[in-house]
């Protein structure tokens, strides 16, 4: 099976290359926008049928959230249209597609975790643009696995849990909000997870993935500091209305697990266990 990796130099890009070697019957195409243009459907044809593509990972996006509301064009480009040009060219090949999508689809107004069946009501242009594109693979392949994530981090690049070291080594004290409820998600979990859809089959349909329990920014940036050795650092809590960001942030987005682990067979690691984890590798 020959399989593409998109993004492969994000946090889940590059968690999907480390585990890679342990699936060496497969042959892995890991590419970023110098390899290969999403955004460009001619390349992403070609691209798939000459390297006779059997399934595509689909880790590339744009994330930046307080950014989308004034880049609306290019992030519907890249979570919207690109996914789409992906999705049609795989299933010219008969083959699959797993798409990373967000828990920014809703608004965050449940007080329950979300299931896939919730109707989706996204609040912001990031949000409605992965929507769009979990739309869009869905009709352009008929074998596409969507996979929900949230508060996603990892060893590699940009994320909160790296942020929150570094402000705690630098700053005597910190604002972090509190009344913002979900799950972290250890980037490394999720990528086990894709592989074990890979090796079992691929499932078309919705799934939620973010490690287990629920906790807020606030307490997550405690357990952050209490695990990485921080311990100068004042971590005082902030309500959301007094750190105002463009893009509105969901409320409550912890996600319900049920159906990737019983479609899966899987066990989801509890989030601090996983942080500790991250950390330790950091």
């Amino acid at each position: 099976m020959n399989i593409l990796i998109t993004g492969c130099n994000g946090q889940l890009g590059n968690e999907m290359q480390l585990l890679e070697k342990s699936y060496p019957q497969y042959k892995w195409f890991n590419t970023d926008v110098q390899e290969l243009d999403i955004t460009n459907q001619l390349a992403v044809e070609q691209f798939v049928a000459e390297n006779q593509i059997d399934g595509i990972v689909n880790c590339a996006a744009y994330t930046a959230v307080d950014k989308a509301e004034d880049s609306k064009e290019l992030c519907t480009t890249l979570n919207t249209v690109a996914p789409a040009y992906l999705a049609a060219a795989v299933e010219k090949r008969g083959g699959w597609i797993v798409q990373i999508s967000t828990d920014y689809v809703f608004d965050g107004t449940k007080h329950t975790p979300y299931v896939e069946t919730d109707t989706p009501c996204p609040n912001s242009v990031y949000g409605s643009t992965k929507l769009a594109g979990e739309i869009g693979v869905s009709k352009f392949c008929k074998k596409a696995m969507i996979i929900r994530t949230a508060w996603l981090y990892s060893t590699f690049g940009n994320n909160f849990v790296k942020t929150m070291i570094r402000l705690g080594q630098e700053k005597p004290e910190l604002g972090v909000i509190f009344d913002q409820i979900g799950t972290p998600t250890y980037a490394r979990d999720l990528a086990r997870v894709i592989m074990t859809a890979i090796e079992q089959g691929i499932h078309p349909g919705i799934y939620h993935f973010s490690n287990e329990g629920v906790i807020s920014w606030y307490d997550f940036t405690k357990a952050i500091h209490r695990l990485a050795g921080i311990t100068t650092c004042h971590v005082r809590p902030l309500h959301t209305k007094e750190y105002p960001t463009p893009a509105h942030r969901p409320h409550y987005s912890v996600l319900d697990k049920t159906k990737v682990k019983q479609t899966y067979g899987i066990e989801v690691p509890y989030w601090e266990e996983s942080l500790k984890d991250c950390i330790e590798k950091l």
